[in-house]
């Protein structure tokens, strides 16, 4: 009998703590084009997308839903305990798992419980989320003088990558460089599902800031199975980590691993910034752009978007947009084909605790430095400066002597990510709001109409 994902990430925490109790120890042992996936690979940069660096100090110059818990009484956890082992389906109490081979004692059992769990859990997310994950083949804008031709490989005809199903209606959420040359030439594309179904799709929105995009199927012969989203306003560093998709073009494929970090900064399809990445372990390949990050519970928490790689492929660092910045965008691409994005026109970045303490801030000031204002930008009006001055930290020379953002009306800002991500979430073009700054050591409060965000070359 099939349990629940929730009842079985139930039982392996269970197991996990039993495991310690005894001293068990166990060890477990899209892409773009392809002529710029090689330019970008020469320099150091592979993506299932675009490139990016690391966050650097501010202006440096140098380089489904779970179900019920289910109790478990103390009964239970004694016979696992005396080695008598906990079943699985608590159903079904006389149901329990087959423990291979002749395990040594107590530590022996736990350890084979504890990763009979863990392989439950991983198979029973991707049992119920596949049906919920495409792969998207792009035809590219030279396929019909290439077709045909002998010795051209297939990857010159198309570029592909992975998708979400987003809802009743249709609407395919992918990557934004996934579909950008059917945007530009519109191009139909196809959508393949998990039991090799096809579909025929138009791009019926894109978000270069964001790097997502809307496919609407016009076909659709599947039925289809939208993707249960989560909240990415939770991840935390260490949680369990599932990327599904189509690297290398290969049917859908599944890599575990853990958020190692949250907050990060990275640069879509634009010169602006998207705020609030994740970063994770799990192997994110060209080919797996578009497709989902779950939680442990099969949750969306990000649409993978990007790896640094020196390689070309998975080299440890895999990035995501966060799905909360979907829900925000997605809905207006469906409905306008855009989203506006409120725009302040500085060029920022964090202050740190070293930066701070070079220029004599009063001890714990965190912020947000302007290094930059855009001229007759909503920042020029209202009257925020620069940095004119510049300090030396370690070798390294950074800007200096602009105004730093701590707080957005009553939220504070902390750093840069903060900002902008209070910005997309909170405001809309055309809002007014209070930015507290300090100037030249002094607490200011300066009113901004926010603008929107412009196309930059």
């Amino acid at each position: 009998m099939w349990m629940s994902t929730a009842a079985r990430l139930r039982w392996m925490a269970i197991f996990l703590s039993l495991a310690l109790l005894v001293g068990v120890s166990a060890a477990c042992g899209g892409s773009s084009s392809p002529s710029s996936e090689a330019d970008r690979a020469g320099r150091g940069v592979a993506i299932a997308s675009q490139p990016t660096g690391t966050s650097a100090p501010p202006g440096a110059t140098a380089a489904p839903a779970p179900a019920a818990a289910v109790p478990v009484a103390d009964s239970q956890i004694r016979a696992v305990v005396a080695g008598g082992g906990l079943p699985l389906n608590p159903a079904d109490p006389t149901v329990k798992p087959e423990v291979k081979g002749t395990p040594v004692g107590v530590a022996g059992a736990g350890a084979n419980l504890m990763l009979a769990a863990f392989e439950e859990v991983l198979g029973g997310i991707f049992e119920s989320v596949a049906p919920s994950v495409v792969y998207i083949r792009v035809p590219s804008a030279a396929r019909s003088a290439l077709q045909g031709r002998q010795g051209v490989p297939d990857e010159l005809l198309w570029s592909a990558g992975s998708g979400i199903v987003w809802d009743n209606e249709g609407h395919i959420v992918t990557n934004y460089h996934v579909v950008e040359e059917a945007i530009d030439n519109s191009l139909e594309v196809t959508v393949i599902f998990a039991d090799s179904t096809q579909a025929k799709g138009t791009v019926v929105g894109g978000d270069p800031h964001s790097d997502l995009a809307v496919i609407k199927l016009v076909d659709a012969d599947a039925q289809l199975h939208p993707v249960t989203l989560g909240d990415s306003n939770a991840v935390k560093v260490g949680q369990l980590t599932v990327a599904i998709g189509a690297p290398f073009g290969q049917e859908l494929t599944m890599t575990s691993g853990i958020v190692s970090a949250v907050g990060r900064n990275i640069s879509g399809q634009s010169r602006f910034t998207i705020p609030e990445v994740i970063q994770t372990d799990s192997a994110i390949n060209p080919g797996n752009s578009g497709g989902p990050l779950l939680n442990r519970s099969g949750q969306v928490i990000g649409i993978n978007t990007m790896i640094i790689s020196r390689s070309g492929s998975f080299s440890g660092v895999g990035m995501a947009v966060p799905v909360n910045i979907a829900k925000k965008v997605v809905p207006p691409l469906i409905e306008d084909g855009k989203f506006d994005y409120p725009w302040l026109g500085v060029n920022i970045a964090t202050v740190t605790s070293n930066y701070a303490q070079e220029l004599d801030l009063p001890e714990g000031t965190k912020g947000t430095l302007v290094i930059a204002v855009v001229d007759d930008s909503p920042a020029d009006r209202a009257g925020l400066r620069g940095s004119d001055d510049t300090i030396e930290l370690d070798g390294i020379e950074y800007q200096a002597g602009g105004d730093i953002i701590t707080a957005v009306d009553d939220y504070e800002t902390p750093g840069s990510s903060d900002l902008i991500a209070h910005l997309l979430y909170h405001t809309r073009p055309r809002d007014t709001v209070t930015l507290t700054v300090l100037r030249d050591g002094q607490q200011k409060e300066i009113q901004v109409t926010l603008g929107q965000r412009p196309t930059l070359p």
